[in-house]
């Protein structure tokens, strides 16, 4: 396992990106505080693996469906013109899907969504509130 791996063993540093929002089959859901896309989560692989490819096809599946998961729980809340999916980990080599709802009024509409645009952070109760709305979807 990598070192102060973010999703394994930074819980600070995690804290201070994303709030959790639910444990599902194989993964774990966090909403990003930063909401300039509202909505845009994390849905990380349970286990430390850092490629994809990696993980057992019978888990792959189960990842794949919670990933589709949150993205309708997304789409029914937030109502997206577009629900991205990006997987990325150059330098954080844990699996993980970036669920990232576009809006057509969107300022990065018809690009690639920039990790961090620092343009939208959301008090706690803001934040607890979009959580709320998620659980309940994907209850």
């Amino acid at each position: 396992m990598p070192h102060n791996c973010i999703y394994c063993e930074n819980k600070a540093g995690l804290d201070a990106l994303m709030v959790k929002v639910a444990d599902l089959q194989v993964s774990t859901v966090y909403l990003f505080r930063e909401q300039s896309h509202p909505g845009r989560c994390v849905v990380a692989y349970k286990d430390h693996i850092g490629q994809q490819f990696e993980i057992s096809e019978a888990d792959w599946l189960r990842f794949m469906q919670d990933a589709r998961r949150v993205a309708v729980a997304i789409d029914r809340v937030f109502h997206p013109g577009k629900v991205n999916f990006g997987s990325y980990g150059d330098t954080g080599c844990h699996a993980h899907w970036h669920i990232v709802p576009k809006y057509a009024d969107d300022f990065e509409w018809g690009g690639v969504f920039e990790m961090n645009p620092k343009r939208c952070y959301l008090s706690d109760e803001e934040l607890a509130e979009r959580v709320a709305l998620l659980q309940a979807a994907l209850a």
